[in-house]
Formats: C-alpha cells, structure tokens, sequence
C-alpha cells in the first residue's frame, strides 16, 4: 500500500510540473489520469488501486460535498442578472427534460433497467462538466456570455440533480429488498431536512464570517481552512440530524455565497483540496470502475453513451433555448458542450456501494460508457469547435469576444493542471466572467 500511495503522490507531482505544456496537446487532467489509471492498474498491474469499499466510498462522498459547496458558494445571483432568462431555461426546463428523456431511453434500451434504476441512470447522467472542454471555456475567441452559460451551468446542474440521484437510489434499495419498502419515503424526508438546515448553518456560518473578518476578530490567512470544515460540517452534522447531507452541502454552498459574498480567497483552499480529490476519483476511475465495466460492457450501453452525448442532451437544451434570442449555431454549440464528467462518476461510485452487485450491474456501464466517451470526444473537439465557433460569432456581430483565459474560473486542477492562477482560474466556479 506504501508502494501505491508513493507511486500516486509521483504522478501528482509529475503533472504539476508538466500540466501548462500538456494544455498545448490539448490534454486535461480527467483525460491524463483516466488513462494512467488504465495504464498503470489494468493494463501493467504496477498501479494496485484495490481500496475498501469504504474509502471509496469516502473519497467519493468528500469529493462531492466540497464540489457541491463551492459550486453553489461561488455564485453571484447579482453578476448572473444579464443571462438569468437563460440559465433558468437550461436549470428549470432544460434540464428535468434530459433527466426524463435519459431515463425514458435507458428504460427502453439498457437491458435489466426500468423504473428507479432508469431514473438514476437519466439523472446520474444529466449534470454536466465543464472541465472537459477546458481548452474552450478559457478560449477568449468564444464569447463571454456563450462560456459563462456553460460554466454556471455546469456548476449547479449537479447540485440539483442530487436529489434526484438520492431517490433513485432509495428506490432501487427498496426494489431490491436491501431497504424498507419506505425508504423513498425516508429518503423524501432527509432531503426536507438537508435542505432546510443546509440553508440555516449557511446563512449563519456566512455571517459570523463576514462579521469576523470586518471586526478582525479572523484572520483572512486561515479563512479558507474554517470554510472547508464548515462544509464538510454540513454534510456530516446533516447526516446526524437525519437529514441528507449532499443536499445540506449545496445548499449550505448556496446561503453561504449569499450571506458572505464568497470572495475567492476564502473558497480558494476548499477549491484547490476538492479539485485535488477529484483527481484522485479520476485516477481510481480508470483504474478500478473502468476495467471492472468493461467485463460486463454490451452493446446497448455503448448505443446510450452516444445518445446521452447528443440526443439525450442537445434535443433538451434546444427545446428550452427556442426563443431565447440564440440563434442555431449557439444553442447547437451549448447542447454539443455539455460534458459528462465528476458527479456522474461519483454518483456512479455510490450506487456501487449503496446496491447490491445485481442492481448496480446494469446501470454502471452505461455510466462508465457516457463519461469515457465525453472525456474523449469533448477533449479532442474542444479546441476546434471553440475556435470555429468564434469564428463563426465574430463575423455575425456576436460579442465581444470577452475576457483573457485567466479571467475566467474554471475548475482548476481537474480541468488543466495542478496549478492556480494562471489560466485556470479558483476552482470549477460559477462567477462570471466579465463581458
């Protein structure tokens, strides 16, 4: 164990000295490490990722709480005012359609998948993830306003989906006979509970902050580290009071941003420790999840990565965008750019240790599948299609073309490098970029 910890903390290092001149071969982090994780674990046996359950579990569930938290505790309602009309159109309609549509087609194509197992599958599936197309979200030729839509968009798709995966999940246990026949019941509970205390320990977390550091009663140097346990606290004390602890983090994101402001350098340390577990679940997806998928890998979940790539994604958000003022080749541009990354993964790993073998079987590789195929297919367009698109836009009027690369917050480590500050941006984040 000694061995493969070294070996990860190696390749850690390694891409942080190399991650800026791997941005030029266009090669993001999530592409870097899924594929060393096939290298190393399946394909040579040098990388041996046979964790417990339970810290996969772990990993997973951390790795979630801090993204959720600082997705939500980045948002701006002020600065998002231009492109609200938007963003509710994409969050509000667009996205419960490709939750309904995803779970509809897997109910109809997935062998052994109907009814709650079909609903996680629609909705493990429905949040999306900027960090993939990367090189375009820092790519000055697109417009501002095209990224920054993207981005917010990415940020919060996966926190209201969340619900959605817990009680699919609850259904699927009690189907399963592994939990009480009401255990959606229970679930429906904890979630009224998460998000009525997420909002409570938010606000007031928020403003004892705020009110701490104007008075210089804390020092802005250990900001960060209080905020990263207050995140981790809602999850955990959440789970205590019986509620859902997922849904207690975003929400807590949610009224923490809004009662403090959230400057960056007060997310910026949660930002960097989840964006460095997210490389991990990379890493363990490639090596552990991928290689296991593939044993029981058919022909019908290779069929549903397509779709949930194009269909399942892009008839939605054209659906929800007529009328919107954006004319085809933008709403065509949006609903191409909605990768399948992070939450799907780790919803994926839950439903490894919240299932029985024989119910999570199904659902897994159609899963595995969609994120693989994303991290491929939206890596390799991402450049050309962010630039032909910009093209496009510029000589139709359509800008301007907005901010530098480094004005622009993206998920840091998981989506370039191991490195802040100079093209990345804090963090996954959903701020705006300036226009």
């Amino acid at each position: 164990m000694d061995g493969t910890l070294s070996l990860v903390l190696l390749l850690l290092f390694l891409w942080c000295l190399c991650s800026r001149r791997m941005e030029r071969f266009e090669l993001t982090a999530p592409a870097a490490f899924v594929l060393l994780g096939l290298l190393l674990g399946e394909g040579t046996g040098v990388l041996d990722l046979a964790l417990p359950h339970e810290t996969v579990k772990t990993l997973a569930e951390i790795t979630l709480v801090w993204v959720l938290f600082t997705d939500a505790a980045r948002l701006s309602f002020r600065a998002l005012r231009p492109e609200l009309g938007i963003y509710v159109r994409l969050l509000a309609i667009g996205l419960p359609l490709c939750v309904g549509l995803g779970a509809l087609l897997a109910s109809a194509l997935l062998p052994g998948v109907s009814g709650w197992s079909a609903l996680y599958v629609g909705a493990a599936l429905a949040p999306t993830d900027a960090a993939l197309g990367a090189t375009m979200m820092v790519n000055p030729v697109v417009p501002a306003k095209i990224r920054r839509v993207i981005n917010v968009e990415s940020g919060l798709n996966d926190g209201i989906v969340t619900p959605l995966v817990v009680l699919a999940l609850a259904g699927v246990s009690a189907a399963e006979h592994t939990a009480g026949p009401d255990a959606t019941g229970q679930a429906l509970v904890q979630l009224a509970i998460g998000t009525a205390y997420g909002a409570v320990i938010g606000l007031a977390a928020g403003w004892l902050l705020r009110t701490s550091l104007r008075n210089g009663w804390a020092a802005e140097d250990f900001a960060g580290a209080g905020v990263l346990a207050l995140s981790l606290l809602g999850y955990t004390s959440a789970l205590a009071i019986g509620g859902n602890g997922f849904v207690a983090a975003f929400v807590a994101g949610l009224a923490f941003g809004t009662a403090h402001g959230a400057p960056p350098r007060v997310l910026l340390y949660v930002e960097q420790s989840g964006a460095l577990l997210s490389v991990l679940v990379w890493l363990v997806f490639g090596a552990v999840l991928l290689p296991e998928v593939f044993a029981h890998v058919t022909w019908q979940a290779v069929v549903y990565a397509v779709l949930s790539l194009t269909v399942i994604r892009m008839v939605p958000v054209a659906l929800c965008l007529a009328g919107s003022g954006l004319d085809a080749r933008t709403v065509g541009f949006i609903g191409w750019f909605g990768p399948r990354g992070l939450a799907s993964i780790i919803f994926g790993l839950l439903a490894v240790e919240e299932l029985t073998p024989a119910g999570a079987r199904p659902v897994l590789p159609a899963i595995a599948c969609t994120v693989l195929l994303s991290v491929l297919a939206h890596g390799l367009t991402s450049a050309p299609l962010a630039n032909r698109y910009g093209r496009a836009a510029a000589a139709k009027g359509i800008g301007p073309a907005g901010p530098a690369a480094e004005e622009l917050p993206v998920r840091g480590m998981a989506a370039g490098g191991l490195h802040h500050g100079h093209g990345r941006g804090h963090g996954r984040g959903v701020g705006p970029a300036p226009s």
